[in-house]
């Protein structure tokens, strides 16, 4: 009908669409057993550990990890510079980068504008990069976060750090370059206020928010990337142009670390704070039945999913899909994840056991940077580097 806009796909595109949506998952794979402790083809490596001193002044904590990881970071940022560049090839955006950005830190809380301009001062890296370095986990994550409790109560929380989507593709690697490169940076940090921990993160050297966290005998806690048509960008765009309302998702998580003082004080937080960025915030604590998955616009808390042992909710697990949507069929780590959960059960759930479920095909995937396995209690965690050896899904 002419006029109205649409138009019906021809039989042949029907067909390619069937195949698409029936087709078994090219890329996956019976769920893995046995793959802990860590080795063979999927394990890149262990994760160094750095102290990061709160008692010193903001701009000389993170001196001693910007010593030892400054050349890597600079590789990763040239890398985003070079991408920046193919698509605006002026060098008119990285000026921006270089001269604009950099005098919007001061509008920052404190005392991350402080950290941001230590860290260029000791990498030597423009400070506007270090921004757009830090603001990159607002806008371009894909994981997959999981809460689990055991048959007596004990909590587990594990990651797969998905990072670098559409961020150069590596055809005679058959890999992410900018996902090759940050696995370098990937480091465990033990942030410390008089000689004792106040929490503990895993993070990319640079990046002064958290993705991943622990307070010892409280709670753990993990980010993931909610896609929005009002996504981080329009926050971030908005504060550039004034608005500044909101926190940036990474501020927050490291705020809660720092400062909540119980896994109720923390929910709460999460779930009320206006953001700049939707977010999805997977939360556990120290006590049968706390743990959640907070689903958030910027401005509000949509849906929390909590642990409900009676009626049999005894794992949370989050992609970066809302639960009550079916997630993209290119994009589909929910399926085959609580596939994995439910046939391990609850009688055998373990740190062991979820990393099984994070080293299985798609969950596993070219994007996945590392793994992280945290316990609430005494502030354990566990970071390895991985590897998605072919055939293996792009993301």
């Amino acid at each position: 009908m002419a006029g109205c806009g649409r138009q019906l796909l021809s039989p042949a595109a029907l067909l390619v669409v069937a195949q698409l949506v029936w087709a078994p998952d090219p890329y996956g794979e019976e769920c893995r057993s046995k793959t802990y402790p860590p080795s063979g083809p999927t394990f890149k490596g262990n994760v160094p550990t750095y102290v990061i001193n709160l008692d010193l002044p903001p701009s000389k904590r993170w001196d001693n990890l910007m010593l030892d990881k400054k050349t890597e970071l600079k590789t990763v940022v040239q890398n985003i510079k070079d991408i920046a560049n193919t698509f605006f090839p002026s060098g008119k955006v990285v000026d921006i980068v270089d001269n604009k950005i950099a005098r919007l830190t001061a509008t920052l809380p404190y005392p991350f504008n402080e950290e941001l301009q230590g860290i260029a001062n000791s990498s030597g890296i423009p400070l506007g990069e270090i921004v757009i370095f830090n603001i990159f986990y607002e806008i371009f994550t894909v994981c997959t976060s999981i809460v689990a409790e055991d048959k007596t109560g004990k909590l587990y929380h594990a990651r797969n750090l998905d990072f670098g989507l559409f961020l150069g593709w590596d055809v005679k690697n058959n890999s992410w370059t900018l996902t090759r490169e940050l696995k370098p940076l990937v480091v465990n940090l033990d942030f410390q206020r008089n000689n004792k921990t106040v929490f503990k993160s895993t993070n990319f050297a640079g990046y002064i928010g958290m993705v991943s966290g622990v307070k010892p005998d409280l709670f753990t806690l993990t980010m993931n990337e909610r896609f929005s048509l009002d996504g981080g960008y329009v926050g971030i765009f908005e504060w550039f142009l004034g608005r500044r309302d909101g926190m940036w998702m990474g501020f927050l998580t490291r705020t809660v670390l720092e400062n909540a003082t119980s896994y109720q004080d923390a929910k709460d937080k999460l779930a009320k704070t206006r953001l700049l960025a939707p977010a999805y915030f997977i939360l556990g604590g120290k006590n049968s039945g706390e743990g959640c998955v907070i689903t958030r616009s910027r401005t509000a808390s949509l849906d929390i999913w909590d642990l409900d042992i009676k009626k049999g909710t005894w794992y949370v697990l989050e992609t970066n899909y809302d639960r009550w949507k079916p997630p993209l069929i290119l994009d589909n780590r929910r399926t085959p994840a609580m596939k994995c959960l439910n046939q391990t059960m609850q009688e055998n759930i373990s740190l062991p056991t979820i990393y099984d479920v994070l080293s299985t095909k798609p969950v596993l995937n070219k994007l996945t940077v590392c793994t992280t396995l945290m316990e609430v209690y005494n502030g354990h965690t566990e970071t390895y580097l991985r590897e998605c050896p072919d055939p293996c899904s792009p993301w």
